[in-house]
């Protein structure tokens, strides 16, 4: 028996969003971990009435979310830090290439 791996990607435009139950589908997680992540403000809904709407930004943090929890068996409070710390990265890279010190990544 062969078996596939199945990729599923999901793009979301500027005005485009997931409802809670499609965050959860894309993903591969059950609702009441994401709303656990909303609880504890790692996650920001677009909007919560009249219904939970999560952009591209938010799914994107989901996945990340969900593969330190994976990868390093880590709790919340660990990706909370793990969390800063990658955007300070990110930040940090974009500054060097405004100044011209670094190159695009590939």
């Amino acid at each position: 028996m062969t078996r596939k791996a199945v990729t599923e990607v999901v793009r979301l435009g500027e005005d485009a969003w997931l409802d809670l139950d499609e965050l959860c589908q894309a993903c591969g997680v059950d609702s009441a971990w994401v709303l656990r992540l909303v609880d504890e403000d790692l996650v920001q809904p677009m909007l919560t009435e009249p219904s939970w709407r999560f952009g591209g930004d938010e799914l994107a943090r989901v996945r990340r979310i969900n593969r330190l929890q994976r990868d390093f068996d880590a709790s919340l409070t660990s990706v909370a830090v793990m969390l800063d710390l990658l955007d300070e990265i990110d930040r940090l890279r974009t500054l060097m290439l405004r100044a011209g010190l670094a190159t695009p990544e590939r």
